[in-house]
């Protein structure tokens, strides 16, 4: 069976095929600043986005004779976690969803290509707002409003199965905690096959990252936005996207920062520090959520490629359980898996209301 997975990102569009468990093609293709600037709406970019995926199946002779599209989720309202068969509702609700994200794209462009070949199913996988929350992580101090979590749900839920697999355990036997470091830093507490608390990783609370400000001074928020200095779009902007390491630093490339460090630059050495830093005492933070009782620490995404992002964050929360790394992310194998084990009877699809 053949199986076309879809992973849009902010800057690029992963594909790959599979031949059942077997990549056949994987792809990055990558988008300029000048590109992405001609749509007003990331939306907007879903036909342009999907144009260019059939122009790479068709470079490399691949039939239009998938058995399943499985594209990245969407931002779509809380769901717990699995597989979900596109439906009519999930793309309403995407299309009109108040949070947006490249991500979005991959349920858009799953369903449309499908639509058009015979017998082939559509999916969605783990998405961002996989909701697993204990009840006491969705309060906060004002009845205005309550916790959510917006994290990187599908990798830190391959990496722990990768993980439980390796040391020959189930991973709903396991107390993890996950920490995913991209653009933006999910720290998600995974107790017995559920993720129990986790950050809203897209609007940048927790730590601050490559490209979010983390958790910031609530006062000191509230009189920036009725400054008169920025509009609620350039705001928005400041605290997810034109953040963290990017205003700090000017870049957002942490193995950019590394260098200025080994070259002697004082500054960037301490702002990367107390990325770390914030991110270290996030991880301790979530071994109070699961009682102390924690098996592992595991470290994953595109940061993790950093050996000093890594040896600096073993220092402060090793005492805390044996801290393993995962670099890089699981997402295209682990989209790639979870539609093959639907169309073999292995799991259910789950039905999107």
């Amino acid at each position: 069976m053949l199986i076309l997975v879809i992973n849009p990102g902010s800057t690029s569009t992963k594909m790959a095929v599979y031949e059942d468990d077997q990549p056949m093609l994987l792809r990055s293709i990558q988008h300029t600043a000048e590109e992405l600037s001609r749509f007003d709406e990331v939306t907007d970019q879903f036909q342009w986005r999907r144009q260019l995926i059939e122009n790479e199946l068709r470079r490399m002779d691949i039939p239009m004779e998938f058995a399943a599209v499985i594209g990245r989720g969407g931002l779509v309202k809380p769901v717990e976690g699995g597989v979900y068969e596109i439906n009519q509702r999930m793309l309403d609700d995407t299309l009109s969803a108040v949070h947006k994200h490249a991500c979005d794209l991959g349920c858009l462009i799953a369903h449309e290509m499908a639509s058009g070949i015979q017998g082939c199913r559509s999916f969605i996988a783990d998405p961002g707002v996989v909701d697993e929350l204990n009840d006491y992580a969705r309060i906060c101090g004002s009845p205005l409003m309550k916790r959510i979590c917006i994290w990187h749900a599908l990798n830190q839920r391959a990496i722990a199965q990768r993980f439980a697999q390796g040391i020959g355990k189930r991973y709903e036997d396991l107390n993890l905690i996950i920490c995913h470091m991209g653009g933006g830093i999910s720290i998600a507490a995974h107790e017995h096959g559920r993720a129990v608390d986790a950050n809203n990783a897209l609007d940048g609370e927790g730590p601050f990252s490559p490209e979010r400000a983390g958790s910031l001074p609530a006062a000191d928020l509230i009189r920036l936005c009725f400054s008169g200095r920025y509009t609620e779009k350039e705001l928005l902007k400041r605290i997810a996207g034109q953040a963290g390491l990017n205003a700090l630093l000017g870049t957002s490339d942490v193995k950019e920062v590394v260098r200025r460090i080994e070259e002697g630059d004082e500054h960037a050495r301490l702002v990367l520090d107390a990325m770390i830093y914030h991110v270290a005492k996030n991880i301790a933070a979530e071994s109070a959520v699961l009682c102390g009782e924690v098996d592992a620490i595991l470290l994953t995404g595109g940061v993790a490629r950093s050996e000093y992002v890594v040896r600096h964050l073993r220092e402060r929360v090793g005492f805390l359980a044996p801290t393993y790394c995962f670099p890089g992310e699981d997402e295209m194998q682990a989209l790639a898996h979870n539609a093959l084990d639907v169309l073999r009877g292995r799991r259910e699809a789950r039905i999107y209301k």
